[in-house]
């Protein structure tokens, strides 16, 4: 009977395994979303950028594979979440204490300002801060804003535009009551082809997928999104902090990412940022 049970039990064990990404000790499962250059993007087939170097290392650091699959972004944290298809996800991924209830986050490894993408010539930015223009959220009233789903750009537009007093968020968006649409599309390229195609006015996208964009097409521009500062205070810039997550307690993989973006540093991550936008040493 013991042996019954034992086998049993073994069986049990397998199937489980057979389910669960982590029982396979040679290969690293890493959701992506590839329309997110330069840290993710497509080249000839193939899965590319920044973030894919990142976890490359990680697998040598390991001894294991690194298996990419490229999903939808709004499923990749509940996936990681869940722990059975795949153990990180590596998009661009802003932290948010609302993710962070669900998966473990690494050191954060880079931080973005939202940008707005518009046709040339349809747009003056509002400011300069040192070298860089920017437009004020203000300026978006009533216009037709095109962002990512599920992106920090989608969750800031949405913000704007919904966010009441009356409400859970407890203040008035900079949008609210303004008749200023919202579109969400499958990615940032699909959004910018809508603005040509006069079915938007702006996307709205972190900077250096905004300047991927722009840099690849002549008919585009983009500038810094920022808020307007209160009285006798500057204008700010809307900004997040990319990094990796893993499936919660998988801390053999979460010290083995923190380990590799501490080797990189600032300079090897910009290092990566430069290749993969084309710029030259």
């Amino acid at each position: 009977m013991k042996k019954i049970i034992a086998f049993a039990l073994c069986a049990l064990m397998m199937a489980t395994c057979l389910l669960m990404t982590g029982c396979n000790q040679d290969t690293i499962i890493v959701q992506t979303n590839a329309y997110f250059a330069p840290f993710e993007y497509m080249d000839g087939g193939k899965i590319i950028g920044v973030d894919v170097e990142i976890m490359n290392l990680v697998g040598e650091k390991l001894g294991k594979k690194v298996e990419f699959q490229n999903v939808d972004f709004d499923i990749i944290i509940d996936n990681v979440s869940a722990g059975k298809i795949c153990d990180a996800g590596a998009a661009g991924i802003t932290v948010t204490d609302t993710r962070k209830e669900k998966v473990d986050f690494s050191n954060t490894y880079f931080t973005s300002v939202q940008y707005v993408i518009y046709k040339k010539g349809t747009m003056t930015p509002d400011g300069k801060d040192g070298d860089v223009s920017y437009i004020l959220w203000d300026s978006l009233a009533g216009k037709k804003i095109g962002v990512q789903r599920n992106t920090t750009g989608d969750i800031y537009v949405d913000g704007e535009i919904n966010a009441q007093e009356d409400n859970d968020y407890g203040y008035n968006g900079v949008l609210y009551g303004t008749n200023t649409e919202l579109t969400q599309y499958d990615n940032a390229q699909v959004a910018a082809d809508a603005i040509k195609a006069n079915q938007i006015d702006v996307v709205v996208v972190d900077k250096l997928p905004a300047s991927f964009i722009v840099e690849k097409s002549g008919d585009y521009e983009c500038a810094a999104l920022y808020y307007k500062g209160g009285e006798g205070e500057a204008d700010v810039p809307t900004e997040e902090s990319y990094a990796i997550c893993v499936t919660k307690g998988n801390d053999e993989l979460l010290k083995a990412i923190n380990e590799v973006l501490a080797e990189l540093g600032e300079e090897g991550v910009e290092k990566l940022i430069r290749k993969h936008m084309g710029i030259e040493e």
